[in-house]
């Protein structure tokens, strides 16, 4: 199962909370009095509450007649970092200088964990995903992310866009925060897929098709289940000394790196597609 926001084209004001039925409609929960994805997420009986939802006689709309919002209202959304062997590798190539803190952290109990963004400055699918105008090394992270209630738990999975600056975070960790959080940084969408359990998570896999003038200048695919830290331990370690009344997102790193002399341009297209749960598409815009 899987929930959505969105609006119909016919009304750009009002946000609807929606119920994916198949490919090509979506169950309109709004018309039961459902107006925010938090008060589904904190429930402890989701599936069941979705499932006699789905039985009512409510408005189905085409999913071609709407515009699907990021799956996110209030929630931080926060990263963890090298959690793939190959984003290891990957930032320790990007620095000798930092090689060293890559590498421990990949090893290390504690993860590495970052704020990424706010929740009003979450691209949804369609949107613009930046790259800095400062930067001359960019490129998309496509990630899973992990939806968690307020109690910390993992109720649901997105699909996450970590956009990074990899020549500013290479030339200092202590520019991580400008490498990665910044206008349009981050996208995520266009479901949350729910009812669903680690395990069956990590039979994913995660690809990323990246288009210039219409043709493809870079592709690349690895498996959920390539992620060496659990996912409750990642919301764990995110929650402790933490509170978020709102629940958190959690984006989990990164197993797909294209190569050292590929960045990206504006006006390429981003697409990510994570096989439980669709796919989150993006055209680039410097900011």
């Amino acid at each position: 199962m899987k929930l959505c926001r969105f609006k119909l084209t016919t009304d750009c004001h009002t946000v609807h909370i929606g119920l994916t039925l198949d490919d090509t409609t979506v169950l309109d929960l709004s018309a039961a009095g459902v107006s925010r994805l938090a008060a589904l997420l904190e429930s402890e009986r989701l599936i069941p509450v979705l499932r006699a939802l789905a039985a009512l006689p409510l408005p189905r709309r085409p999913l071609s007649e709407v515009t699907l919002l990021a799956p996110v209202e209030q929630q931080e959304v926060w990263a963890a970092g090298v959690t793939y062997l190959r984003s290891k590798k990957a930032r320790m190539d990007e620095s000798e200088f930092s090689a060293s803190a890559y590498d421990r952290v990949y090893e290390a109990e504690r993860p590495e964990i970052f704020f990424k963004s706010l929740p009003e400055k979450v691209v949804a699918t369609g949107g613009d995903v930046g790259i800095r105008k400062d930067a001359k090394w960019n490129v998309p992270e496509p990630e899973v992310a992990l939806v968690c209630n307020s109690r910390g738990h993992v109720v649901g999975y997105t699909i996450g866009n970590d956009m990074s600056s990899r020549d500013i975070e290479g030339e200092n960790l202590l520019y991580l925060p400008q490498a990665k959080t910044y206008l349009k940084s981050c996208a995520a969408g266009p479901f949350i897929k729910v009812g669903v359990d680690e395990a069956t998570a990590r039979t994913w896999t995660i690809s990323v098709e990246i288009m210039r003038d219409g043709q493809p200048v870079f592709s690349g695919e690895t498996s959920v289940g390539q992620i060496k830290r659990t996912f409750d331990s990642l919301a764990e370690f995110l929650f402790r000394s933490q509170s978020f009344p709102h629940g958190a997102v959690l984006l989990t790193g990164t197993g797909v790196v294209p190569p050292d002399n590929f960045t990206l341009a504006a006006g390429d297209r981003v697409r990510i597609r994570i096989s439980g749960i669709g796919t989150l598409e993006n055209p680039v815009a410097v900011v």
